[in-house]
């Protein structure tokens, strides 16, 4: 529970942490990706949620109560897409903002231990976006599965209360799960980052939950990667003993 505070509570320093460094041009390459990832993805998301409600009602072979279950299907069609769609929106855009992302992140862990920055550079860019959308179709993966799997539960009564909120933490652990990654990325290879963040994934947790209610937002998502970056630098650092040695 504490490590969960610390990292939602960072994203408090970590605006303050951004204003004190003038960072703030690093939103605008995320904010304009999750613009364009944004209305694509809303976009076929809205195509597919009658075709998923049809597939779940056609599976109901009683005449008595189908058309009640055809609203129902409908409407569970929707947000099983909705739910895929961030999904996919969220990995996505933190694969495809990665070079930005992980340049922020190394600036910040630079300025904060009073070394020289580093540049920005084609052959770094490109190892950085390998790196993050390996990340990214992993975690992909694993919440689609995590979220299907989770939502068929729901289908029986007596765990549907619950599943919203299981659904919410997958997705949350995988957002901060990419955000500490920006980090990691310079110490660990995946595997290894894999391991760390299972041992701190209370810190993933806090960071993901803050990061996904700011997706919420009519316009916070335009800041939640850079903020949710910063933020998991902050606390990745603490933990990292090569970073503290």
């Amino acid at each position: 529970m504490n490590n969960f505070l610390e990292g939602a509570l960072a994203y408090g320093r970590a605006v303050r942490t951004i204003s004190k460094y003038k960072l703030w041009a690093y939103v605008l390459a995320p904010a304009l990706i999750s613009v364009i990832l944004g209305i694509v993805i809303f976009r076929v998301a809205w195509g597919w949620s009658d075709n998923v409600g049809a597939w779940i009602s056609s599976i109901y072979p009683f005449d008595w109560g189908k058309q009640a279950l055809d609203k129902i299907a409908d409407i569970f069609g929707g947000l099983l897409i909705a739910a895929l769609g961030l999904v996919v929106f969220k990995q996505l855009v933190m694969g495809l903002a990665s070079p930005f992302m992980s340049f922020l992140s190394e600036t910040i862990e630079k300025r904060m231990l009073g070394l020289n920055e580093g540049r920005f550079s084609i052959p770094k860019m490109m190892s950085d976006l390998v790196r993050g959308l390996t990340i990214s179709l992993r975690n992909i993966f694993r919440e689609l599965l995590f979220t299907f799997l989770l939502f068929m539960l729901g289908l029986i009564p007596i765990f549907s209360p619950f599943v919203p909120f299981a659904i919410f933490a997958v997705q949350a652990y995988y957002a901060g799960f990419g955000n500490m990654d920006f980090t990691l990325e310079r110490y660990y290879n995946v595997r290894n980052s894999v391991h760390f963040v299972r041992k701190n994934r209370g810190i993933a947790l806090g960071n993901g939950t803050v990061f996904m209610l700011l997706l919420f937002t009519g316009i916070g998502f335009l800041v939640a990667l850079p903020l949710g970056t910063v933020a998991a630098t902050t606390e990745t650092l603490k933990r990292l003993p090569r970073a503290q040695g």
